[in-house]
């Protein structure tokens, strides 16, 4: 059973760390032009929608949920 948790805590903290940046991913798939700038839109549309999700689970409003959605968004996406 230990093992089952310590497998999915892993699988989640990895499968963070590889979303983490959408220009490392983006770099890696040697991506340029018309197909970087599509791959990076769609990146920060699921990241907003991702850190939406999180500043809801965690009962953010005002100043909070902005900071927390620009800060999310920012480090999904690399800048």
């Amino acid at each position: 059973m230990k093992v089952i948790v310590l497998a999915a805590a892993l699988s989640l903290v990895s499968g963070a760390a590889l979303a983490a940046s959408c220009k490392v991913e983006a770099g890696n798939k040697k991506l340029a032009g018309a197909a970087l700038t599509s791959f990076m839109t769609k990146c920060e549309t699921d990241a907003k929608a991702a850190c939406e999700k999180d500043s809801a689970a965690k009962k953010l409003a005002g100043a909070a949920k902005d900071s927390h959605m620009k800060k999310c968004v920012a480090d999904a996406v690399g800048n």
